[in-house]
């Protein structure tokens, strides 16, 4: 047993950081999917609606065009599914918006509807795990229309419009299957192998391993629900499987891992070459292969009751103190604040930072391409591509280098309407920037998730209990292999989930102090019940009995 001290892995933030908000990190490995897509999906319509002299219209178009954005780490078979429900989101929202705008000029009230579509949108992509890049696009399509003129004759072909280039978008996005058909789940095994293998490195004691086993275990779940999305089980599919329980178990006994191989096992994956083979140490595990151990859909929900009071609050005080001051844009304040909300309030602070600079210096690149823009439409339409690519390279390094390129983009599908003066549109968004920052993220301080330390309790509770459960099967002298697989991937995901909902937890203000040495205790004891299980199963090398009954203890 581990004679160490426990120490908090994320002790209670109770100040909001600077250092490091703005630190660029490592690009996605997949940024140029969604760069290609969009771009794909925006061009053909844009160019298209701009040559027959239409370009009002493009801002319809591309509302289903981005839709392109979305589910690219998904398998083929499921994402199939995902963009369909991404299309109607898209249209729905669309659809309010427009019937909205045609029966009201009302400012008040067209803010009003934006921050409820706002904060349902926000409920929505977090509780079914849509994203990225989640509720912002729709909300600022969705907020732009409440503001573009328009008639309830009108409503029928722009929404026609909309959903072309959704069910466009969708063909974009689908089209990589008939190349590399099983890419995703590649990629999402891949990633768990060498978060893995990272967590190997540290030997489970050195520095960082917290952090790195919590990112092991998160990649090991979005692998394994991966491939429960794939459809039928198939060759492809079994073998994934297989490596994916080598990730686990390198998890559990990190001691005892070969980082190195998991990392030739993860290069292995790249391209459309053969699925390594794990070895015949996974046989055991064949027949458990399609065991769903996903979060319930109600625990998702529990703790997304804040967020959705502190967007709806927030969206609606921000377009409105837009509208005092008489700027003509109140939906850019809107889509400031909707776009602030995270999973606590440490994080809403940091996405607030990110915005406001990354508004700020992307309205100074759009002065600088303002002229090019300018020369025709189909120059305006090519700016913003080349724009929204950058937005998809950029983003995943950090959020407001991502905003540098969206920014100007935004400010640019304003001029299809008809050339506006670049000063005064500067100045709308640098003040709606600001407003809806100040405003949205005074409402985050305003509504409190005080239920925060609640969850950390009942994910204490579930831990333990999986754990004591994992440990009865190891004392019995035969606990039966789908019994004790069963058993070993529920603790992992109760520990994941303790360490998920304890970090998210630590990042909210206002709330009584949270049981950190408790939680470390119950993720140690936990982490060797898991090593104990993985060895009885045959999956890591024996050892003595006595030594595997007293790692199985607390």
């Amino acid at each position: 047993m581990s004679s160490a001290t426990p120490t908090p892995a994320a002790p209670p933030a109770r100040r909001l950081p600077l250092a490091g908000v703005l630190r660029l990190g490592r690009p996605s490995e997949i940024w140029f999917k969604p760069a290609l897509s969009v771009v794909a999906a925006i061009a053909p319509p844009a160019l298209i609606l701009s040559a027959l002299g239409r370009p009002g219209l493009v801002m319809y178009a591309m509302a289903g065009s981005l839709c392109a954005l979305y589910a690219h780490n998904r398998p083929y078979a499921a994402r199939a599914g995902v963009l369909a429900w991404v299309v109607l989101g898209m249209l729905g929202g669309v659809a309010v918006a427009l019937v909205a705008a045609s029966l009201t000029g009302s400012a008040v009230v067209l803010v009003t509807v934006g921050a409820l579509l706002a904060a349902a949108q926000k409920v929505l992509c977090d509780v079914t795990l849509v994203g990225p890049p989640g509720n912002v696009v729709l909300t600022f399509v969705s907020s732009a229309s409440l503001f573009a003129p328009q008639t309830l004759g009108q409503v029928p072909g722009h929404l026609a419009l909309t959903a072309a280039t959704g069910a466009w978008a969708w063909l974009v996005c689908m089209a990589p299957a008939l190349v590399r058909p099983h890419g995703p789940e590649r990629r999402a095994t891949a990633a768990a192998l060498k978060a893995a293998a990272v967590y190997a490195d540290t030997g489970g004691t050195g520095e960082g391993h917290a952090r790195a086993r919590a990112a092991g275990y998160a990649a090991v779940q979005a692998a394994r629900q991966s491939l429960l999305s794939t459809g039928a089980p198939s060759r492809t599919r079994r073998a994934l499987e297989r490596l994916v329980v080598r990730a686990e178990v390198a998890l559990a006994a990190p001691t005892e891992a070969d980082a190195e191989r998991l990392r030739v096992w993860a290069a292995s994956l790249r391209g459309t070459g053969p699925v390594p083979q794990a070895g015949p140490a996974d046989a055991a595990a064949d027949e458990l292969l399609g065991v769903d151990a996903a979060r319930p859909l109600s625990a998702r929900l529990g703790p997304l009751t804040p967020l959705a009071v502190r967007t709806a609050l927030g969206c609606a005080l921000a377009g409105h103190a837009s509208l005092a001051l008489g700027i003509g844009r109140p939906y850019w304040a809107l889509v400031t604040a909707a776009s602030l909300y995270q999973a606590n309030l440490t994080l809403t602070w940091s996405r607030t930072v990110q915005r406001v600079v990354g508004n700020v210096v992307g309205v100074l690149v759009f002065l600088a391409v303002v002229p090019l823009a300018h020369l025709g439409p189909v120059a305006l339409v090519l700016c913003c591509l080349a724009f929204s690519f950058g937005a998809e390279v950029l983003i995943s390094r950090n959020y407001w280098l991502g905003s540098v390129c969206v920014t100007p983009m935004a400010l640019l599908i304003t001029e299809f309407a008809g050339h506006q003066e670049p000063g005064a549109l500067m100045t709308e968004r640098v003040v709606d920037t600001a407003v809806g920052a100040l405003v949205g993220f005074a409402s985050a301080l305003a509504v409190t998730d005080r239920r925060a330390g609640a969850r950390v309790e009942r994910a204490l509770t579930a831990a333990d209990r999986a754990r004591e459960h994992a440990a009865r099967l190891l004392a019995g002298p035969d606990p039966g292999t789908a019994a004790l697989e069963s058993a070993r991937r529920g603790l992992a995901v109760a520990l994941a989930e303790l360490r998920a909902t304890a970090d998210a937890a630590a990042g909210e203000w206002w709330q009584r102090a949270l049981p950190q040495e408790r939680v470390v205790l119950a993720e140690q004891s936990g982490h060797r019940t898991l090593a104990a299980t993985a060895r009885r199963q045959g999956l890591l090398p024996d050892r003595d009995p006595a030594t595997e009954t007293e790692d199985a203890r607390p």
